[in-house]
């Protein structure tokens, strides 16, 4: 059995969070959200689907919920309890798959 991925430091914090373009904090979790607008459903489904490519081999399947074309993407490590550099990975590599597609 392998250990759990640990948990973000607060000096990782104050580095890695703030990078992040347009994801927030969850009130209340040990969390990270953003919401992806898209021009249409297509757009929004063959994101979600490039996502899953990249996610699955990471062992990391984000919390997601799509309407049309938004996508609302919460991360969090459940192992973990909370944040890792896994899910600054993640959405890192989230938003560069999203890079000219998502809506201003």
């Amino acid at each position: 059995m392998t250990q759990p991925m640990p948990r973000l430091t607060d000096s990782e914090r104050q580095e890695l969070l703030p990078a992040l373009d347009g994801w927030t904090l969850v009130e209340g979790r040990d969390a990270i959200h953003k919401r992806f607008v898209f021009d249409d459903f297509n757009a929004a489904f063959g994101w979600m689907t490039r996502v899953a490519l990249v996610a699955e081999p990471m062992n990391h399947h984000p919390e997601w919920f799509n309407v049309y074309n938004k996508v609302d993407v919460t991360l969090s490590t459940h192992d973990a309890s909370g944040l890792t550099r896994r899910d600054v990975e993640l959405a890192q590599r989230m938003d560069q798959l999203a890079a000219g597609l998502t809506r201003a």
